[in-house]
């Protein structure tokens, strides 16, 4: 019977027999005997008609016939041809599919939305990896090569073109381009030291960019740092360039990094040490580092739409802090212990860390724990007061006739190298000493006014100091002083 399976047909027509006749049923796989009756037509015009063999018809039934004897049909072994195969293209087959609306609408989209809902878990997933544990540690450089910049031909797009591009009135990068940038890294050597950790010199697409690597002890440090530097509307060309922040893991420890803009002449302590200035040189260093603190202390009021920059004191002002650019101006660095203004609530944001500022610069309210840390006001007057020692440092490393003097700092010559709270208190607080302004400053006109906008900064009394803002304006007029000529005066 197995000959006959999966034949699906039905029967349309009878064929002219005698007595009997095994026909193919519609189910293909039974065989059935039945007579045809002569009444029924099976008969043509009285002729005997004898059928011994199959008739194969496109509805695939077969019958055969015969007459010589009862119950003859049952000796018939029907044979038929083995069903053709034809190969159909996967496009026939699916023209052969009926589908309804409803299942058609499943059969296409259930798998778009489950690749799609698939791909938000991972990519939900990656974020949330990348952001709990630290990514892999970049190994020290091999100062042999120190000077190749193993990713320079990744891209033309400098770091220029990618702040402007994306930074808008804010600052540093979108943060997937930071950790992009941050793994492209090269660092090549180290350029200074700190109580936080170490800055190099690295290379990014042929670019000199700073990397300053805290220690994991310093992870407050760090983070505060990376969250001021991208405030809203802080960039500033006196204010340095913040590119991106990133940690790197080996296993064992972890660094975390800021990469900052790159400035060969280092910091302003590391200049006045080796080179002396002109006046006009002096003049421009100071107000360009004004220009700098009074933007960070300007609090810029926002729209509905945009939000506006908070009030930013430093808290750690002094010239290691001060960055020299190329073009001889300044901007400030190191925002680890800055402090906000929020003006919603009239309160301070304090970092919550205990790192303190440098002894040698911090103003008499500080040193003897007078200062109201409830008051913004407060914190800018002990930065402005610490301006005023940066400028005396600048003034001493100013040639005159010939003259210049060694470079020194603020009190150099009242207490040790590495002072104590208690002999910086006493000294300022109590004595009420202030760094010696040279009689020879009194015989050039431009440093006679710097000498006394250095006592209006540091006043003992926090409220007489001047204002960033009028400190930039004194400054300004200097310039204007026949390019600060410098002039003898007579007895």
């Amino acid at each position: 019977m197995s000959a006959w399976s999966g034949l699906e047909a039905k029967v349309k027509e009878v064929f002219d027999c005698t007595k009997c006749t095994d026909v193919v049923s519609e189910n293909g796989n039974s065989i059935r005997y039945r007579c045809l009756d002569k009444i029924e037509g099976q008969f043509l015009n009285g002729e005997h008609l004898t059928c011994n063999t199959a008739k194969k018809q496109k509805t695939d039934n077969y019958r055969l016939c015969c007459d010589d004897s009862d119950f003859c049909n049952r000796a018939l072994v029907p044979t038929l041809a083995p069903p053709t195969t034809t190969t159909q293209s996967p496009d026939e087959d699916l023209d052969k599919l009926e589908f309804g609306t409803a299942e058609l609408v499943v059969l296409i989209s259930g798998p778009v939305v489950l690749v799609s809902l698939l791909f938000m878990i991972g990519f939900f997933a990656y974020y949330q990896y990348q952001h709990r544990r630290p990514s892999g540690y970049m190994l020290p450089p091999d100062t042999s090569n120190a000077d190749v910049a193993p990713f320079a031909q990744q891209g033309t797009e400098g770091l220029r073109e990618m702040m402007i591009e994306y930074s808008g009135s804010g600052s540093g990068l979108p943060l997937l381009v930071q950790r992009t940038i941050a793994r492209q890294i090269h660092l090549c050597e180290i350029i200074g030291k700190g109580r936080y950790g170490e800055v190099w010199r690295g290379k990014w697409r042929a670019e000199n960019v700073a990397v300053k690597i805290f220690s994991s002890r310093e992870e407050s440090s760090w983070f505060r740092e990376a969250e001021l530097y991208q405030t809203v509307m802080l960039r500033h060309e006196n204010i340095l360039g913040f590119i991106a922040a990133d940690n790197k893991d080996n296993g064992t420890w972890t660094q975390l990094w800021l990469i900052t803009d790159y400035h060969e002449n280092g910091s302003l302590f590391d200049y006045l040490n080796r080179t002396q200035i002109s006046i006009p040189q002096m003049i421009q260093l100071a107000l360009s580092a004004a220009n700098g603190l009074c933007h960070l202390h300007m609090e810029i009021i926002g729209t509905e739409v945009h939000a506006g920059k908070p009030a930013i004191a430093h808290r750690d002002l002094k010239s290691k802090n001060i960055l020299v650019k190329n073009n001889l101006t300044c901007c400030i660095a190191d925002l680890g212990l800055a402090v906000r203004h929020d003006i919603a609530t009239d309160s301070v944001d304090i970092a919550p860390n205990d790192r303190v500022g440098t002894k040698r610069y911090m103003a008499p309210e500080v040193l003897d724990a007078t200062l109201n840390r409830t008051h913004f006001e407060s914190f800018k007057r002990a930065d402005v007061y610490a301006f005023g020692l940066v400028l005396w440092e600048m003034a001493r490393r100013c040639s005159i006739g010939g003259i210049v003097e060694d470079y020194q700092l603020p009190y150099y010559d009242m207490v040790p190298s590495d002072p104590s709270l208690e002999e910086m208190r006493k000294i300022v607080c109590d004595e009420k000493y202030r760094p010696a302004i040279p009689n020879r400053w009194q015989t050039v006109e431009s440093l006679r006014l710097m000498g006394r906008l250095m006592k209006e900064c540091w006043y003992h009394n926090a409220a007489a100091r001047l204002t960033t803002l009028r400190i930039k304006k004194s400054l300004a007029a200097m310039t204007s002083m026949e390019d600060t000529k410098v002039y003898i005066r007579t007895a």
